[in-house]
């Protein structure tokens, strides 16, 4: 696989993998062994395989609401419809039901999501070949607004667990990518740093989670220490960190990364972003109430082809350090692996 604004394309499907725990299994790991140009053919293979294991299984259907005249009663009568039917000399009977049906929102989220991605410049041929011919079994199904679709109220049970996934995978390609042309045709934006922000942050965190379960690492939010009776409390941000990692007796709390460019220049020098270490500095001194001097922060970034940030640290007299790392995502992932261990062993 080549790469995709310096991380190997490979390695952003292992990104994936740790994300959405689903790709690892076996009906996906055939990827492993594809060659992809562009991550958004990466995405067309992913999202072909899930929709070809789904159509094995029968699409997920439920009970939608329906208004329809017929000649015998079905459901519960609807006396107003009725009796405008007899106004127009129709001697059928307006009925209310419900019918499972295959056009529910998360079948149109697939349709809609393969036909942005049959029409992206970047899929390959064969890829959009593939999506074409599954389009087809989507006959039922009718394309919706991506902008209308509120993702946090998406639930999912045994019904429509396999869907989870593939529903995750489609928000993450087109949320907030799509924009309006003034034709009023959609198209999609480039794959954005604030999108790989949020993917890295998920794989370090799933990482950690599935090979260091002794970590017992977590996305926690840190409360302010403050006495609450003498604060407005109401216009404090809330403090949520990206993984908190208990190592021994010893707190850190990660904060992860994704730039272009990691470092800002500054009266002539090149410097860390003052926010960055403000942020992370903040996060340890609020989380170590006791002041045991037992928490440490990390920066940690994904390595850019235009910085070459070294391995730092900071050492506070309050008794904490403020680690400062960078993980190359353009090498092979034995490698990050490797990387992501060594920051969780004793300096």
């Amino acid at each position: 696989m080549t790469e995709d604004k310096g991380i190997l394309i490979r390695n952003i499907y292992y990104m994936l993998a740790y994300a959405f725990q689903e790709l690892r299994q076996n009906n996906y790991a055939e990827i492993e062994g594809e060659k992809f140009d562009d991550i958004y053919d990466l995405f067309a293979e992913i999202l072909a395989i899930g929709i070809s294991y789904q159509l094995k299984q029968g699409l997920y259907r439920e009970y939608m609401a329906k208004n329809e005249s017929v000649h015998t009663i079905r459901g519960k009568i609807d006396i107003n419809g009725t009796i405008a039917n007899r106004v127009r000399n129709n001697r059928q009977i307006s009925c209310d039901y419900d019918e499972l049906s295959e056009n529910n929102v998360y079948n149109q989220i697939l349709r809609t999501t393969a036909t942005i991605l049959i029409r992206h410049s970047d899929v390959k041929k064969e890829r959009k070949a593939k999506l074409k011919q599954l389009m087809l079994f989507f006959q039922n199904v009718q394309p919706i607004d991506l902008h209308t679709i509120r993702w946090n109220s998406l639930r999912f049970d045994r019904n429509n667990r396999n869907y989870r996934m593939l529903t995750y995978l489609c928000y993450f390609i087109v949320s907030e990518w799509l924009m309006t042309t003034e034709e009023g045709k959609m198209k999609m934006r480039e794959f954005s740093d604030d999108h790989m922000c949020r993917l890295f942050e998920k794989f370090v965190l799933e990482y950690y989670k599935k090979h260091h379960p002794e970590l017992k690492a977590c996305a926690a939010q840190i409360g302010w220490n403050i006495v609450e009776e003498a604060t407005d409390v109401a216009i404090l941000p809330i403090m949520q960190t990206d993984i908190l990692l208990t190592i021994g007796e010893r707190t850190l709390i990660v904060d992860t990364k994704y730039y272009t460019k990691i470092m800002q220049k500054q009266y002539g020098k090149e410097t860390l972003r003052n926010s960055h270490l403000y942020q992370i500095r903040t996060y340890v001194d609020e989380y170590d109430r006791e002041h045991t001097h037992k928490v440490d922060g990390m920066l940690l970034y994904a390595k850019t082809k235009e910085d070459d940030l070294e391995d730092a640290q900071i050492t506070h007299r309050d008794g904490y350090t403020l680690f400062m790392r960078t993980l190359d995502l353009n090498t092979d992932f034995e490698t990050i692996k490797r990387r992501l261990d060594s920051f969780i062993c004793s300096d």
